[in-house]
């Protein structure tokens, strides 16, 4: 008996030196890429975040938890309604502003559209108020959407970490009102004579015509954009 029970003790007792069991792996860190990917059918807008950059940006700032974000992603088909041409004729801020407007800084479930405070800024709002959007629910708790000239709705989630990151699908793509609206028409000054009585020179007239934006230009917009691994706003920039 005293051997038996020598014998069990011998298999219960841990031998001096064992480690303990290794602790769970930690979770992969968030990529937006990687999501779309796997999503599948947002080929254009992974490319769009890759060649502007973006995507960089969104993943270094999910390395902190005190940042979040809710991404709109318009599907292949929804970039190839679009009008032959439309992100070709863009440059490159603008290309940067047209993915940052499909970015919210902030995570929204679908649950939290139902309370939010119109109009909802987007990455691309600096300190204007402009390149902002209009959410709204409907008795089905569907997620519309409006920009001023595009008109959709959340077709579904593809991923929702509850608390970081929420990525949903669109079938259009959300085109900012402060970059395709109608442009109002240059208004043109009179020419007012100088002390002399005569007419400002051509050369005066183009240097005051230089220092003066209109429009979306003019104004400037908020953007951020990766440059050498940092971040550089571009706020106020005329182009």
């Amino acid at each position: 008996m005293v051997l038996t029970l020598a014998a069990l003790l011998a298999l219960t007792t841990p031998l001096d030196g064992a480690q303990p069991a290794a602790p769970d792996p930690a979770p992969a860190p968030l990529n937006i890429t990687a999501i779309l990917v796997n999503g599948t059918n947002y080929n254009t807008f992974s490319h769009l975040l890759r060649e502007t950059q973006v995507d960089i940006q969104i993943n270094d700032e999910l390395n902190d938890l005190a940042n979040a974000f809710t991404i709109f992603a318009p599907t292949d088909a929804a970039f190839k309604s679009l009008k032959s041409g439309t992100l070709n004729a863009l440059v490159q801020q603008d290309q940067v502003g047209l993915v940052l407007y499909h970015i919210l800084p902030r995570y929204y479930s679908l649950d939290m559209f139902e309370t939010a405070s119109n109009p909802v800024r987007t990455q691309a709002s600096g300190n204007h108020g402009a390149y902002t959007i209009n959410v709204t629910t409907d008795s089905n708790m569907q997620v519309n959407i409006s920009t001023g000239i595009v008109h959709t709705r959340i077709a579904k989630k593809i991923f929702d970490d509850s608390q970081q990151l929420a990525v949903y699908s669109l079938d259009k793509v959300l085109l900012p009102y402060d970059l395709f609206g109608p442009k109002p028409p240059a208004s043109v000054p009179p020419v007012a004579e100088n002390a002399s009585g005569k007419s400002p020179s051509r050369d005066s007239a183009a240097a005051e015509e230089g220092t003066s934006g209109g429009g979306l230009h003019g104004r400037g917009v908020g953007w951020s954009l990766l440059v050498g691994g940092g971040f550089v706003a571009i706020a106020g920039y005329l182009f």
